[in-house]
């Protein structure tokens, strides 16, 4: 549900040229500014009816403030944005990766410029039990581990703007954290540490991906297969976290 947050408001108020999306002064517009024509370049991939829906959700998400919420939306929403409409747009399967795709390279692309490719893993605090991919993650707004969900994003990240344009998301399920619990508590019990005597060394070039690395290397895969050939990504950014595994 934040996803479309994020890609249209992170867009629009970072454009390099603000004349791109607002023609006329701010102050002469309507209550809200367009967002359906913004849209059309996803007419091939969503139908009239699923892109009016994006348009009144985006038009909400942009007027509310605080956590966004389904319920929320349709309070902002206004005429044809009512709570089981919400629902059913946010229950369609949607390949919002591509979505992206098209919006950053209609809108936002600028082929004299160099970008980079950034990771970072998001935390929104959540409670309850019964959500999917709950856990404790750290939050560096919080300094320490808080209950809540875990999201690894990509972005493109314009050298020339100083720009971040995300794309694809996915949720992060921490499923190794029991496992190595345990690994180390029964090392721990054995007593003695160090390199165990007649031990070989082992072939450093063969490296073991952890569940959330092989995670991350899907991702930047799919993304290359999206970009095609348009322009090269020769380096990737990643935190502390990921680099160290």
């Amino acid at each position: 549900m934040g996803l479309t947050y994020v890609i249209v408001k992170s867009t629009l108020t970072n454009s390099p040229s603000p004349h791109l999306f607002f023609p006329h002064p701010v102050s002469a517009l309507k209550p809200m500014f367009d967002i359906l024509s913004l849209l059309q370049c996803l007419l091939f991939h969503l139908d009239e009816t699923l892109l009016g829906q994006l348009s009144i959700v985006i038009t909400a998400m942009l007027a509310m403030s605080g956590r966004v919420t389904m319920l929320g939306i349709s309070r902002w929403a206004g005429k044809g944005g009512s709570y089981r409409t919400v629902q059913r747009l946010f229950s369609t399967p949607l390949p919002w990766p591509r979505l992206f795709w098209e919006f950053f390279r209609y809108h936002c692309w600028c082929p004299d410029q160099t970008y980079l490719l950034a990771g970072d893993e998001v935390v929104v605090t959540k409670s309850g039990k019964q959500t999917h991919g709950l856990g404790r993650f750290f939050s560096s707004l919080y300094d320490h581990p808080v209950k809540g969900l875990g999201f690894f994003e990509l972005s493109l990240v314009s050298v020339e703007q100083s720009q971040s344009f995300p794309l694809p998301t996915e949720q992060v399920i921490h499923q190794e954290v029991k496992t190595k619990a345990k690994a180390k508590a029964t090392r721990n019990a054995k007593g003695k540490s160090g390199r165990p005597p007649g031990s070989k060394n082992r072939d450093k070039t063969q490296v073991h991906l952890t569940s959330e690395l092989l995670q991350v290397k899907g991702m930047i895969t799919a993304l290359r297969v999206l970009i095609g050939g348009l322009f090269p990504l020769n380096y990737l950014l990643l935190d502390g976290h990921k680099a160290q595994q």
